[in-house]
């Protein structure tokens, strides 16, 4: 069984990588799992089936599709606040399926908060792309998502506890750019 330190690694960074792109989160950690390359914390080892793998393969598709498209995006995000941030709690509780019950619960808590805190970022980034005329900048900030979340989805599956700092120092950047990215909306709701 994995150290606390690897599985709170793996519980944090699939939560934190779901609220980005949980297809993506998924299709890599399974494919891992599955061809033996990685052994994921818990019941996080379900990811490595195939069904699961292929579904998610083919939502991967529809949304890698459907986020480069403005304004699209931003819809598609709205809706998937409803899926990333309980997905996110659920793989989190998941890395913890071998500890107590409450530390289940803490980490479905958590799980939720860090995957509503990635995903809120994440929306709000592309709301303020989807302000600017040209789509570049649209296509641009999807490719870096989905490249973030299948990089960081390997590196938790390898070093889970690198993970921790990485999530740890996405909150303090979120921490000094959210009070930022609300000011640039409230002066362009004033304007509009």
């Amino acid at each position: 069984m994995p150290g606390f330190f690897s599985v709170l690694g793996m519980a944090m960074g699939s939560a934190w990588v779901s609220g980005i792109n949980l297809y993506a989160a998924v299709v890599t950690l399974g494919l891992l799992q599955h061809f033996g390359l990685a052994h994921l914390a818990g019941d996080l080892s379900v990811l490595g089936k195939w069904w699961l793998i292929g579904l998610s393969g083919v939502l991967f598709a529809v949304n890698f599709v459907a986020d480069k498209i403005p304004v699209v995006d931003s819809a598609w995000d709205a809706v998937h606040t409803f899926i990333r941030v309980p997905a996110g709690a659920v793989m989190a509780a998941a890395a913890f399926a071998h500890f107590d019950p409450s530390v289940r619960l803490a980490a479905f808590l958590i799980g939720g908060g860090i995957a509503l805190g990635s995903h809120g970022t994440k929306t709000a980034t592309r709301l303020g792309a989807n302000l600017s005329p040209e789509p570049f900048s649209n296509v641009a900030l999807s490719l870096a998502g989905d490249a973030a979340a299948v990089g960081s989805s390997a590196l938790m599956a390898f070093h889970p506890a690198v993970l921790i700092a990485v999530v740890i120092l996405f909150f303090c950047f979120f921490g000094w750019l959210a009070p930022r990215i609300f000011g640039i909306f409230r002066r362009a709701l004033k304007g509009a």
